[in-house]
């Protein structure tokens, strides 16, 4: 019965309606109730026949189905919309979402309930707000939809359809008694939504339906999203409308500039100082009455510049491009909040823009600004401390200096993030697990390109040890990849990934000298994995023995001197030499196998109670009175 199923799965998908017919045909009910309940996984989607023919538009096969077979149309399934997974989606969710009018009207008309939400509590109409489809919105309305029922996260159906800019569907929405004020649990309106999106005629209808000029979450007015996303339009709107007073219109103004001079997709430096002048203007309007600035402290990042405090102070600096790209990154946090999360990432462009320059000094100094920002935070670093990863890389192909300090405050920043995601991965629900691990593994290997990079970088004494210090604390954290692998098994992994921007012109697996590194700050090296493998049990299966037989030979010599134990067996009962995939890294581990006991038997010598015999100088073939055995 599966494999059939699958057939009226397939029918039912393609719209083939009389191959459905004719593959029900003749079959029990039990049968029948059994092959149109049936749930199909595929393309990461779960699906009954009368879920996917909604999902596909074909009302013809959804006719058949209710008419015919009275298939209940609460059945749900997972589907994919836009890139986004819905759990819990009805027939008539997925038909709202899609925009099949027609397969919506099949299923209302035969009692699909108008309310059925999904695991995230979306409704069809909001589904149907997202697509912007007027006609299905209104429909659903007409038949007892509930417009003010939210998503998990408190957004409205006017939120979204706000958001996406569907102007007849925000008017429709607002005439049925939508609230324009009803806040999601971010603490954000419709107008928020709109306006950071910059639908101009749909501030002006929500602004005219009464909606209120409040904070969110993270302190921001519509007035100040507006500006921090560059939307002029939207933020001249809301001055011209909205009752604020002088000190947020002014900052208004500022921000508006200050992110016109750092904003990849909206890069504008003549309307920078143009709203910049305008905000200066207003400060200086009363003479007797001036609305000064609350300064940060100078941060080194920016230069250590002073924001601009009179007019006379931003005319000085009008053509000077690199100045106005620093007054605006001090505007912005000085407005927004150290602790705002759009803070970091203007910071991070304009860092950017000095590394593809390459003025790398000034690059890494507002990157660590912004990396501090983030883990201040508490927000996920990964890619941050990738991008440093990458940008030293570059410099070290270059030939560029790379200061020590510089890897050594990154590298400290890897620590905390590492502990962080690895208490992340610990507490995540089975949803969220898949990504908590892909992050923490991220951070793993750039932790291991960053001590690479240190090998090459040129330190002083109190330098390296600093280094060493925060390896050392890493490995006290013992951090363990899906396969159980630690730092040392990493380091000497051929498998170890290495991303290929930059990185992998200077960073590669297996490392001699990571590994010698991390053996100087305490790496354990009989550490095991998942399978039972020790290091040594890894580097000796390296498939590039002759091409790389100085590597090869350097981290058995490494292992082995640092105690790696020879003869000790993984979960198949095998030693590393069981385990060897070449001859080149046999004869090098015999070789060390026979020095080590060597080293071992004169240690045992050297060390022996004086009533034990000694050398004999005189017999450099034995030791006095107890001759060596040829054997």
């Amino acid at each position: 019965m599966e494999s059939l199923a699958g057939y009226v799965y397939k029918a039912a998908s393609e719209g083939r309606v009389l191959t459905l017919a004719a593959l029900l045909l003749n079959h029990s009910e039990p049968e029948t109730r059994y092959l149109l309940a049936y749930v199909t996984q595929l393309a990461g989607q779960r699906s009954t026949p009368l879920i996917i023919a909604a999902r596909n538009g074909h009302d013809k096969v959804v006719r058949l189905l209710l008419d015919h077979y009275r298939v209940d149309t609460e059945q749900t399934g997972t589907v994919r919309f836009d890139g986004y997974v819905i759990d819990g989606a009805t027939a008539l969710w997925c038909a709202a979402g899609a925009g099949h009018f027609e397969v919506v009207r099949l299923l209302v008309s035969h009692r699909a309930n108008v309310n059925h939400t999904t695991i995230t509590n979306s409704t069809p109409l909001r589904a149907a707000c997202f697509d912007g489809r007027l006609d299905i919105v209104r429909y659903l309305v007409e038949h007892s939809a509930d417009i003010s029922i939210t998503n998990k996260y408190n957004n409205t159906c006017l939120m979204i359809a706000a958001y996406k800019g569907h102007t007849d569907v925000v008017k429709f929405l607002l005439e049925q008694g939508a609230d324009p004020n009803a806040k999601a649990h971010c603490g954000a309106t419709a107008l928020h939504f709109a306006a950071e999106a910059g639908h101009l005629e749909i501030v002006t209808e929500l602004v005219r339906c009464q909606a209120a000029m409040v904070v969110n979450g993270h302190g921001m007015t519509p007035l100040k999203v507006a500006a921090e996303s560059c939307k002029a339009d939207v933020v001249e709107l809301l001055l011209a409308h909205a009752d604020c007073d002088p000190r947020s219109r002014i900052e208004a103004l500022e921000l508006l500039g200050a992110s016109f001079a750092n904003d990849r997709e909206n890069y504008d430096i003549q309307r920078t100082y143009h709203y910049l002048h305008m905000a200066m203007t207003e400060r200086y309007r009363d003479p007797e009455n001036i609305i000064t600035k609350e300064l940060l402290p100078p941060i080194e990042a920016y230069g250590g510049r002073c924001e601009c405090q009179t007019p006379q102070e931003l005319e000085a600096i009008r053509v000077d491009r690199d100045a106005l790209h620093m007054e605006g990154l001090m505007i912005r946090e000085r407005i927004l909040g150290s602790d705002n999360i759009d803070v970091s990432h203007p910071i991070i462009y304009r860092g950017a823009v000095y590394a593809d320059n390459m003025e790398f000094e000034q690059c890494i100094k507002l990157w660590l600004h912004a990396l501090r920002l983030r883990q201040k935070g508490n927000r996920n670093t990964h890619k941050d401390l990738l991008r440093f990863a990458q940008v030293f890389s570059q410099m070290v192909h270059l030939k560029e200096q790379v200061l020590a300090s510089a890897v050594e405050q990154v590298l400290s920043c890897s620590v905390v993030e590492i502990q962080r995601s690895m208490a992340r991965v610990d507490t995540a629900v089975e949803s969220e697990l898949p990504q908590a691990m892909d992050n923490y593994e991220s951070n793993v290997f750039t932790f291991l390109y960053l001590a690479c990079i240190s090998t090459k970088t040129t330190c002083g004494d109190e330098e390296r040890a600093r280094i060493n210090k925060h390896i050392y604390n890493l490995i006290q954290l013992d951090p363990r990849s899906r396969e159980g692998s630690s730092l040392l098994h990493l380091a000497i992994s051929s498998s170890t990934p290495v991303d290929d921007f930059h990185t992998n012109d200077v960073c590669s697996f297996p490392s001699a000298q990571v590994t010698k590194l991390l053996l100087d700050c305490g790496a354990q090296v009989n550490a095991v994995d998942n399978e039972g493998n020790t290091p040594l049990h890894v580097i000796v299966q390296y498939n590039r023995p002759i091409s790389d037989f100085l590597t090869l030979h350097a981290i058995i010599i490494n292992l082995v001197e640092a105690g790696a134990h020879t003869d000790m067996t993984n979960k198949q009962k095998k030693t590393p030499l069981d385990k060897s995939t070449t001859g080149v890294s046999e004869i090098l581990l015999k070789t060390q196998m026979k020095m080590s006991l060597k080293c071992l038997a004169a240690r045992a010598v050297r060390s022996a109670p004086d009533h034990l015999p000694q050398p004999d100088p005189q017999n450099a073939g034995g030791v006095r009175g107890v001759p060596l055995k040829r054997t």
